[in-house]
């Protein structure tokens, strides 16, 4: 049986998707999300690019178009609406390829090293082999690639992997970091991908702080 190709989403629609999956592991005590929790998602400013300020209004019009395509299913839990995302089935693919969709979803394009790091939370891959067999198995889809490699930026020593749900991606260079002037020196993958597991370090801290306050305070009833 043949897979229907999914209409292309808007980028709001890929960032809710991508942040049902990510808080599906790093909160799942909260999920599915409400409404007011996705959009805090949505609108994040770290681990997000590029950043947004989406409105309740616009999120819940990605969540309908969504849910009009299974890819997203309400649910009544107390007294709000919660929903949760259906990628891995409506796409047909499994976990593993579900984290690197997500990635994409909320930080862009990336290279396998990037991917490796950033989906960590989500799933843990052995090796970067392990993430670029499953790049290779999305972009190689019968249904149809979910994802593409993209030309080498000038200067660029990886090619980096966009995720092509939303039409074919734009070929952007990558932010440059600023280097200090006197005697600069190239930033080596190592150390990119040594500060980015710090963030990420730094970021599960932050979420498990909140978690354990969140819990405090509905054990004090408040």
């Amino acid at each position: 049986m043949s897979v229907s190709p999914l209409p292309t989403l808007s980028l709001l629609e890929t960032r809710v998707l991508g942040v049902l999956a990510e808080k599906q592991h790093t909160v799942p005590d909260t999920y599915p999300l409400t409404l007011n929790a996705l959009v805090a998602g949505c609108n994040q400013k770290t681990s997000r690019h590029p950043i947004l300020e989406a409105t309740e209004p616009e999120v819940q019009a990605a969540l309908d178009h969504l849910k009009s395509l299974s890819l997203a299913i309400e649910s009544s839990g107390g007294r709000v609406m919660r929903y949760a995302h259906n990628t891995g089935r409506v796409l047909g693919v499994p976990p593993q390829s579900v984290a690197i969709l997500a990635s994409l979803f909320l930080r862009g394009p990336q290279t396998v090293g990037e991917l490796r790091i950033n989906t960590e939370r989500l799933h843990r891959f052995g090796d970067l082999s392990a993430v670029q067999g499953f790049l290779d198995e999305l972009a190689e889809l019968p249904a149809g690639a979910l994802v593409r490699e993209l030309p080498r930026a000038p200067g660029a020593r990886e090619t980096r992997w966009a995720h092509l749900l939303s039409g074919e991606p734009a070929v952007e260079s990558p932010p440059v970091p600023a280097l200090a002037t006197g005697n600069v020196e190239s930033i080596t993958v190592g150390e990119i991908a040594a500060l980015k597991s710090n963030v990420d370090r730094l970021e599960r801290e932050v979420a498990e702080l909140r978690e354990t306050v969140a819990k405090l305070c509905r054990s004090l009833g408040e």
